[in-house]
């Protein structure tokens, strides 16, 4: 077991990220004495441990954990990001391509939104890239039915509070009208639920059609609705700061447009 702090992560988020407990149960297992590092029993969680060392829980060994993947997914319209729905809609987790492992997403899209959605098999990756702390701008094209000027969008690039709720300021871009409706680009880093949607009725506009093109370094592309496509290894382990053996680093990056290998395809013969 290694004694220099600085090195590793802490025991009780290994055993959260092997997907044994939340963090504060394991913490808990650990004061009640099950849990063992290189032999020896350990009741604090204040201690740090690396790739090298060998950890058991009530006797059996820590299951070793996969390597973190991450998949873009281009979600279509009209399916719920959840894991079950108590509506009986569909979820992404039911258009999934055949041979895709257990996956979890990558914040949400609403179910009338589409567009670029990231996957992940790492709980921990999950969480990181959701809080707006990564300093990643969520790219998206937003069709509202109106002719918005400038001094209509300024609100939002200025920061908008709607009932009680400060939103940052958001990038947001007028690209053309087409008819009664007008597209927009827009780029935000929070992420809160159903903010273009809300930030756009505050100022008057309605949308109805959301795409999510871009979230950090990471673009849709010409990805078709329902496809999914895996990142590669290399530029997962560069873009989200990992080392070699997947251990967080610098933390993740804010530029560069990775290249993608595909992932099976669902057969439709």
């Amino acid at each position: 077991m290694s004694d220099r702090s600085n090195e590793g992560e802490r025991i009780a988020k290994v055993l959260a990220r092997a997907g044994l407990a939340s963090r504060r149960e394991a913490e808990r297992m650990i004061a009640a004495g099950r849990v063992a590092v290189n032999g020896r029993r350990i009741d604090s969680p204040a201690l740090n441990v690396t790739g090298r060392d060998r950890i058991e829980v009530d006797g059996t060994p820590l299951p070793v954990r996969d390597p973190v993947r991450l998949w873009l997914y281009h979600k279509p319209a009209g399916l719920v990001t959840t894991a079950r729905d108590e509506k009986g809609r569909e979820t992404v987790f039911d258009k999934m391509p055949e041979g895709m492992p257990r996956v979890m997403t990558i914040g949400r899209l609403d179910l009338n939104s589409e567009g670029l959605l990231l996957l992940t098999n790492d709980g921990g990756i999950k969480r990181r890239l959701e809080l707006p702390s990564t300093g990643w701008l969520r790219k998206y094209r937003v069709r509202v039915k109106g002719a918005p000027k400038d001094e209509t969008l300024a609100p939002l690039r200025a920061g908008i509070t709607i009932e009680g709720e400060r939103f940052q300021p958001m990038e947001v871009t007028l690209d053309r009208q087409q008819g009664a409706n007008a597209w927009l680009t827009m780029g935000l880093r929070e992420g809160k639920n159903r903010e273009i949607r809300r930030a756009m009725e505050a100022v008057g506009l309605s949308v109805n059609r959301l795409i999510r093109v871009g979230y950090g370094p990471f673009r849709l592309g010409e990805l078709k609705p329902g496809e999914v496509e895996e990142v590669r290894p290399r530029v997962v382990r560069d873009q989200l700061g990992l080392d070699k053996d997947d251990r967080p680093g610098a933390g993740p990056r804010k530029t560069r447009v990775p290249r993608r290998q595909p992932s099976p395809r669902r057969r439709t013969d």
